[in-house]
């Protein structure tokens, strides 16, 4: 038998000793969904992972990817977290091959609690080195799915200086007619970011397109310039 079911078993126990009923319902309500809570926070839940890597070591990319597509196909949603978690740790295996199972998992995800670290922590830096993701991106901006169309623009959240400016602006102007708030919220937060690389280029974007962009988007943008 796989090490890395024991692992799963051993943190969905551990999860549901330290769980809290009371924590458990706040968060589902803050979260607005009916995917059931354990009721444990942040770092109770990464000191249960620690524990569990103590006991478990994951040596393949097979053994990567069965640890966190269990993980992520758990009942509870701190089970999600915990997938994340374990996908952004095992940094070795943070490669190509990796692409599938973080598009499996956002095509799943039902929130930006889950969607925005997906497509700014795992898929983002896949797509910086491998540019040839960009066509799958691209293919994002249309679904009908609009967690997709908000992970084409938060890709580009952390690439800094190594942004596509030409695909971002052409994401932007695509989605920006949009009355979906967390669309526009993700467009002002993306030019945000960008403003800490090149504030001129934003002040300028916003300028050139304040027709097209949201006050809200706009708003954002210009936050902190």
């Amino acid at each position: 038998m796989s090490l890395v079911i024991p692992m799963v078993i051993f943190m969905q126990q551990r999860m549901a000793e330290a769980g809290n009923t009371d924590d458990a319902k706040a968060m589902q309500a803050y979260m607005k969904t009916e995917q059931p809570f354990y009721g444990v926070k942040s770092p109770e839940r990464k000191a249960i992972f620690k524990q569990a890597r103590e006991h478990t070591k994951i040596s393949s990319f097979i053994e990567y990817k069965r640890l966190v597509l269990w993980l992520w196909s758990g009942e509870n949603r701190e089970e999600q977290y915990l997938a994340m978690d374990a996908a952004e740790y095992y940094k070795s295996f943070r490669t190509l091959e990796a692409f599938p199972v973080y598009e499996e998992m956002l095509n799943e995800a039902s929130h930006w609690d889950t969607v925005d670290k997906l497509a700014s922590n795992l898929i983002g830096p896949l797509v910086k080195e491998h540019r040839e993701l960009e066509g799958v991106v691209r293919g994002w901006r249309e679904s009908e799915n609009m967690w997709l169309r908000r992970a084409s623009l938060l890709v580009h959240l952390k690439h800094k200086a190594e942004t596509n400016l030409p695909l971002l602006e052409e994401t932007i102007l695509m989605l920006a007619s949009e009355k979906e708030f967390f669309i526009r919220k993700a467009i002002g937060w993306v030019l945000r970011e960008y403003a800490k690389t090149d504030a001129e280029f934003v002040k300028r974007f916003v300028r050139t397109h304040q027709e097209q962009l949201s006050s809200l988007s706009r708003q954002e943008a210009l936050k902190n310039i």
